[in-house]
């Protein structure tokens, strides 16, 4: 009977081909394995580049000055419009920006008619209920405002103990003083309109609103120039929402990131900052 070559090696010859055997292959197992670990797979690689959309479709709405509206040539304009714009340039993709009635805004984004919602969509518990958002661009805050002149003082809860405050009624602001500044005498008001009205005639010391429309109304023609700003601002998210984002739908996470990209940069080159001084000269917070 004929054997086999390995069986006519001597008992140490045979262990020695055997350990030569396995050297040889575990640089090659180890290799393997490696490029196994270093080469993401097809789904990986998708979540963390997401891929260039050749347009981003953005809805928005037509007015609300200074964010979106017509202006007296009739083309859309405002911080929104010139953001989107922006974004679409840093991520070298066209622009198809869509005017929709407020209420609709939303329900479109979900029916999948658009990529993303940019129209000062403040980030609150309702609307996480529908949509998801991008990081925020810009926020809103309480002001104080009161008549120009008078007693420059700081505005706290004791400086403000027994003061009149205007303030529109079952709004978020009213909620805010009645929390923090309960020493005041509150008064409510049906409307914004009415509390400032009321400040004018000199009916109440100050008044708490929304710092975008005050800075707005102290700087047109409806406030008689008769009063500014006092103190900073208030950005409690319990009260004022947690800022301003782009709204996106909840099942595309692509479309987040890239946003979010864009937003960072413009963020970190300064160009964020240059489209918010050209719509709001007066610092909001």
């Amino acid at each position: 009977m004929i054997q086999s070559s390995a069986s006519r090696l001597s008992p140490l010859a045979l262990a020695v081909f055997t350990l030569l055997s396995v050297l040889v292959c575990v640089p090659t197992m180890v290799r393997a394995q490696a490029a196994d670990e270093d080469v993401p797979t097809a789904a990986q690689a998708d979540a963390e580049e997401p891929s260039k959309r050749v347009v981003v479709r953005f809805l928005t709405e037509a007015d609300f000055p200074p964010f979106n509206f017509y202006d007296e040539d009739g083309t859309l304009v405002g911080l929104n419009v010139d953001l989107a714009r922006a974004i679409c340039n840093e991520l070298n993709t066209a622009c198809d920006i869509k005017v929709r009635p407020w209420g609709e805004l939303l329900l479109a984004l979900r029916r999948g008619e658009a990529d993303a919602v940019i129209a000062a969509h403040a980030v609150t518990p309702q609307a996480l209920a529908e949509v998801d958002f991008t990081d925020r661009y810009f926020q809103t805050p309480g002001r104080f405002a009161a008549r120009k002149g008078g007693e420059q003082t700081e505005i706290t809860p004791e400086t403000l103990e027994s003061k009149r405050i205007g303030v529109a009624k079952n709004s978020p602001h009213e909620a805010f003083l009645r929390t923090f500044y309960r020493s005041s005498a509150i008064k409510t008001y049906e409307s914004p309109d009415l509390a400032r009205d009321a400040l004018i005639q000199g009916q109440i010391d100050y008044i708490f609103d929304d710092g975008i429309g005050l800075i707005f109304w102290l700087h047109g023609t409806a406030s008689k120039r008769c009063c500014e700003l006092k103190g900073g601002a208030y950005l409690e998210p319990k009260y004022f929402g947690d800022g301003i984002a782009i709204a996106v739908p909840k099942t595309d996470s692509q479309i987040k990131m890239l946003l979010n990209g864009a937003l960072a940069r413009l963020r970190a080159n300064g160009r964020l900052d240059e489209l918010v001084e050209r719509y709001f000269p007066v610092k909001v917070y």
